[in-house]
């Protein structure tokens, strides 16, 4: 955060001779924080259209353009000294996420034996998280977190869509696709061969085979005749309550700005103490692997949110607090560990 923040002030002492004022720098950096979830937006609005249009495995090889893109405009911004690079790549990469967050775990189930499916669910939360923690770790100062060398950490996601589009072309499409929506029962039967390891497939083509004919059953509604329905506005409510219970969870202000947050508590080496909360993210993420189909979705989901609320709250307190007594920058660093953690457990990979 202070990395980029140096850097608009520098482009603005360059442009125009004077720095941004505080307010002004604070508006840019917040700025370029929002706008990645503006595109996740636009993003995950795309799905539906990308995965009829051209299937799930080649939706998720054309969104890899996107990552390409937009780490190629936030790698460049300090070689060509602009902070709009930064936003643009930004927003690009939201792009990007978007449509990941709806294709990744799409293609992730329909592969997945049905027994599996709730844990296989997790794996896509896992490597959201594990990517959180190499970011943060490859962050340091004596890493990729120098003044010279930032941008190349920006860079960096330009590598797993590399890495992606190299590997995903020698992976089946999903076998519901190929049955559902193509009618390629040959093909979809070979895939899940592949996928299966075994030549008796007969119960997953049974399976999706009454599952298109539920589907071609059904009409197709419209978004609004999803609400006025009897039929589908409990199920929709209920989507949207999960997502909202996500998304407005307040899990992304808490890692955006951990540095600012640890500091108000009064750690000196703040890095470390946002390195550490991105541990506490993956092993509880792994813990929620295990739990998920033990436990059940909602028990989990539930534990997640009451766990988050007392969190908040004792966070909350402690940092307003924390000048008065400078003893409660430890529960504050729970606060924030044990909100993490809460979050991971439910709200994260659940919904």
């Amino acid at each position: 955060e202070q990395k980029l923040r140096r850097f608009f002030q520098n482009v603005s002492t360059e442009r125009s001779g004077e720095p941004f004022s505080t307010g002004a720098n604070t508006m840019v950096w917040s700025f370029a924080v929002a706008i990645f979830s503006v595109g996740g937006m636009i993003g995950s609005f795309c799905v539906g259209f990308m995965v009829n249009k051209f299937g799930r495995r080649k939706s998720m090889l054309l969104s890899n353009v996107l990552a390409l893109l937009g780490g190629g405009f936030m790698g460049l911004s300090a070689l060509a000294q602009s902070y709009e690079m930064v936003i643009i790549g930004r927003f690009i990469i939201g792009v990007f996420c978007g449509l990941c967050t709806g294709l990744t775990p799409m293609y992730v189930g329909e592969i997945s034996p049905t027994a599996l499916r709730g844990a296989f669910g997790t794996l896509h939360q896992l490597g959201v998280v594990i990517g959180i923690l190499v970011a943060q770790i490859f962050g340091l100062e004596s890493l990729l977190g120098s003044d010279t060398l930032w941008p190349l950490l920006l860079a960096l996601t330009i590598l797993p869509a590399v890495m992606q589009t190299i590997m995903l072309p020698f992976c089946p499409e999903s076998p519901r696709y190929l049955l559902i929506s193509l009618n390629q029962e040959e093909e979809a039967r070979k895939a899940l061969v592949r996928l299966r390891g075994t030549e008796d497939v007969n119960d997953d083509i049974q399976e999706m085979k009454e599952e298109g004919m539920k589907m071609a059953i059904e009409k197709k509604v419209t978004i609004p005749e999803l609400f006025r329905s009897p039929n589908y506005r409990q199920p929709i409510i209920i989507a949207i309550i999960l997502q909202l219970s996500q998304q407005l969870s307040g899990i992304n202000a808490v890692f955006y700005y951990s540095t600012g947050i640890f500091t108000t508590a009064g750690v000196t080496q703040p890095i470390y103490a946002t390195i550490g909360a991105g541990v506490v993210n993956t092993v509880f993420t792994i813990v929620s692997l295990f739990l998920v189909e033990r436990a059940g979705r909602r028990t989990l989901h539930l534990i997640g949110l009451a766990g988050m609320a007392v969190c908040a709250l004792l966070m909350t307190i402690s940092l307003a607090l924390v000048e008065k007594n400078q003893s409660l920058s430890y529960l504050a660093i729970v606060a924030v560990f044990g909100f993490v953690a809460s979050f991971e457990m439910g709200p994260g990979p659940i919904p």
